[in-house]
């Protein structure tokens, strides 16, 4: 895979899967622009390694699920690079609880990032890749968006949206050679699963038939894919990528 002089925004991608493939996209040619809710040494970090390799890199601090935000730094990217040929939505968080103690503040936070911060960055970019004919858009799901998760009712439902979101904008944009394609990731080893009780582990582990927790690098292999001209003639597909744990 190739991907030299292509220009990619990836959100959500100071750290774990977002990290990966923000990583994966630089090593296969592509210059990067990044957005994340904090600016930290995660951030100078990867700025550092993606110049190192010859690129351009440009981090905007921003919470994913400002729309007005979104509109601006598609235009600032623009700017900067003079294009954008790769959009892949990552940014996510979790508040975990049982629908009977749910707060509105758990639910809204959850549906507003995860779900709204897709959109966002989808509106601000498609009329940009709906002008020049061509374009790359993966989503970020989950097989929890898939089969449902205990205690996740509102992550659960926010990824079932982007799945759904995912399938409507392949049909949408299209035409304009657009793909827009989505991966389901099971259990990821990154700094989040660190919260998960061991119980929660051991269960993951367990459904999967690879008998492995997946890395972040398996996730962004999957989308490097999805991102080349290896998949031209693939789009409104949801990829799992969870050792076979959905099955």
């Amino acid at each position: 895979m190739n991907l030299k002089g292509k220009v990619a925004l990836i959100t959500g991608a100071n750290a774990g899967i977002g990290n990966a493939i923000l990583t994966k996209l630089a090593e296969l040619g592509c210059n990067i622009s990044f957005v994340d809710i904090a600016h930290n040494e995660l951030t100078e970090n990867t700025i550092k390694r993606v110049e190192a390799l010859g690129l351009k890199c440009r981090f905007f601090q921003s919470d994913v699920s400002n729309f007005q935000d979104a509109e601006i730094i598609i235009q600032k990217i623009i700017s900067e690079f003079g294009k954008i040929d790769i959009l892949v939505n990552n940014a996510g968080i979790n508040k975990d609880s049982v629908i009977w103690k749910m707060t509105e503040e758990q639910w809204d936070s959850v549906i507003d990032v995860n779900l709204k911060g897709y959109f966002n960055y989808v509106r601000a970019v498609a009329p940009l890749f709906k002008d020049q004919c061509n374009g790359k858009i993966v989503n970020i799901t989950s097989i929890n968006g898939l089969r449902g998760k205990f205690g996740q009712s509102n992550y659960s439902a926010a990824k079932a949206g982007i799945i759904g979101f995912t399938k409507a904008l392949a049909k949408e944009l299209g035409k304009y050679s657009i793909n827009v394609n989505a991966v389901a990731p099971g259990m990821i080893n990154t700094d989040m699963m660190k919260n998960i009780p061991e119980a929660a582990r051991t269960a993951a582990l367990q459904e999967t038939v690879l008998n492995r927790i997946g890395s972040p690098e398996d996730i962004a292999n999957a989308v490097a894919f999805l991102c080349s001209d290896l998949s031209k003639h693939i789009t409104g597909e949801i990829i799992k990528v969870d050792g076979g744990q959905y099955i």
